[in-house]
C-alpha cells in the first residue's frame, strides 16, 4: 500500500464504519434501525469535494459541529491524485444532536477516498448515493480541476467555491462557465463574495444619511484596503460599487479608474496589508468628505463613518465570520439565488483580466 495512503488509516473510527461501496444503502438502513429513537433529518446534499491531502478526517469533524444547524445528507469526497492505482474506499456514520432533550436527530454522513483515475467512478459514485428528493449542494473545496465538468455541475443546484484559494482565478471562473452552459438555473456561491457583505451593507447603510446622499454624485475616489490572499474580495467589492453605481471603466495609467454618470474622473487606490483581515477598510471621497467602512484586525465589529466639515456619524455592525466553514453555514442560512452576485460577476472578471495584466 502507498504510503500517500497514511493519511487514511486502516482503521478510521473517526470517519463512522467502512463499509463496501455497494452496500452503503444497506448498512445505512441498519444504522437507523439499531436505534428508534433517532430521527434522520436531512433538507439537502451536502457534497464536500477536496484534492488536499488530510481533507477527509478535517471535514468530518467540520459537519460534526455543521449539522447542529443545518440537516443534511453529507457525502464527503477526498481523492489523492498522488496514487495512480485506482482505489475507493467508504465509511458512513450520523451525527446526532438531542432536540428537546429527548429524541436525537440524525444527519447522514457518507465518506469517500478515492485514488488513480476518477472522473466518472467519482461521478457515478457520487450521483448513485444522492438522496433524489432534495437539492445538491456542492462545496467544492481548493483548486479546481477536470473533475468539474459539464455532466457534473448539470445536477448541481448550488456551487460554491472559495475564488481566494485560487492561483489563476481567471482560467477557474472561465471553466465554470463553460462547464455550466447547459445548468442556467446554477447558483454560484463564491466565499471571496461573502466576505465583502458587512461593507456593502455597510455602504447602502451610509447612504441612507442625507449628507452622504448629496455627495454621492461627487465621489472622485475609492480606495480599498485588504489582506495580500484575498484580493478577489477586494476587486468584488469594487466591482459592486462600479454595477450599482453606473460607472464606467476609464483608462489609467496604472491600476483601475471609472467615470460616473456625470463624466467626472474616478481614482481607485487598491492597497494590501497582510496584518489587516481579509477586507480592512473601504474609503469613498468627494472632495473634503468621506465615508469609510473599516475592520481592525481582530475586531468583532465593521465601524461605518461618515466625515465632512462640521459633520461626523459613526455607527458599528457586527463583523462576518470569515472561515470558509462558518461563511458556508452563513450563506446556507440566507438561501437566496445570489442574483447580485451573477449581476457583477461579468464586471469583477474583466477587473481580474486587467489586474493580471498590470501584475
Amino acid at each position: 500500500m502507498s504510503q500517500s495512503l497514511t493519511a487514511i488509516p486502516a482503521v478510521c473510527p473517526e470517519l463512522g464504519l467502512e463499509v463496501p461501496v455497494a452496500s452503503i444503502d444497506k448498512e445505512l438502513r441498519k444504522l437507523w434501525e439499531q436505534d428508534e429513537a433517532r430521527t434522520n433529518a436531512s433538507l439537502m446534499n451536502l457534497v464536500v469535494y477536496s484534492e488536499r491531502p488530510g481533507a477527509l478526517l478535517k471535514n468530518s469533524a467540520i459537519i460534526r459541529d455543521f449539522t447542529r444547524e443545518h440537516a443534511c445528507r453529507a457525502i464527503l469526497v477526498e481523492i489523492d491524485r498522488a496514487i495512480p492505482e485506482p482505489g475507493l474506499r467508504a465509511w458512513i456514520t450520523a451525527h446526532c444532536h438531542l432536540a428537546h432533550g429527548r429524541k436525537s436527530v440524525c444527519c447522514e454522513q457518507i465518506s469517500f477516498y478515492l485514488t488513480g483515475k476518477v472522473t466518472g467512478r467519482f461521478r457515478n459514485t457520487v450521483f448513485a448515493h444522492l438522496n433524489s428528493d432534495l437539492p445538491l449542494i456542492f462545496w467544492w473545496q481548493g483548486e479546481l480541476s477536470e473533475i468539474l465538468t459539464e455532466r457534473l455541475v448539470s445536477v448541481m443546484d448550488r456551487l460554491i467555491i472559495d475564488s481566494s484559494t485560487w492561483a489563476d482565478p481567471g482560467a477557474s471562473f472561465r471553466r465554470i462557465a463553460e462547464a455550466s452552459l447547459i445548468n442556467v438555473g446554477l447558483i454560484l456561491q463564491d466565499l471571496a463574495w461573502t466576505r465583502t457583505w458587512q461593507f456593502r451593507l455597510g455602504v447602502a447603510s451610509i447612504f441612507d444619511d442625507p449628507a452622504a446622499q448629496r455627495a454621492l454624485p461627487e465621489i472622485e475616489r475609492v480606495e480599498i484596503t485588504c489582506h495580500p490572499d484575498h484580493r478577489n474580495s477586494a476587486l468584488q467589492l469594487l466591482a459592486w460599487l462600479a454595477v450599482q453605481a453606473g460607472w464606467q471603466d476609464r483608462k489609467a495609467e496604472d491600476g483601475f479608474a471609472f467615470r460616473s454618470l456625470s463624466g467626472a474622473a474616478i481614482s481607485v487606490g487598491l492597497a494590501e496589508d497582510s496584518a489587516a483581515p481579509p477586507l480592512s477598510s473601504l474609503i469613498l471621497r468627494a472632495g473634503n468628505k468621506s465615508a469609510c467602512i473599516s475592520q481592525a484586525n481582530g475586531s468583532a465589529h465593521v465601524e461605518r463613518r461618515i466625515e465632512a466639515p462640521d459633520y461626523r456619524v459613526t455607527s458599528l455592525a457586527p463583523a462576518d465570520p470569515s472561515s470558509p466553514v462558518d461563511l458556508v453555514a452563513l450563506q446556507l442560512a440566507r438561501g437566496a439565488k445570489n442574483p447580485l452576485f451573477h449581476k457583477i460577476l461579468p464586471r469583477f472578471r474583466q477587473l481580474l483580466e486587467s489586474d493580471n495584466a498590470s501584475h
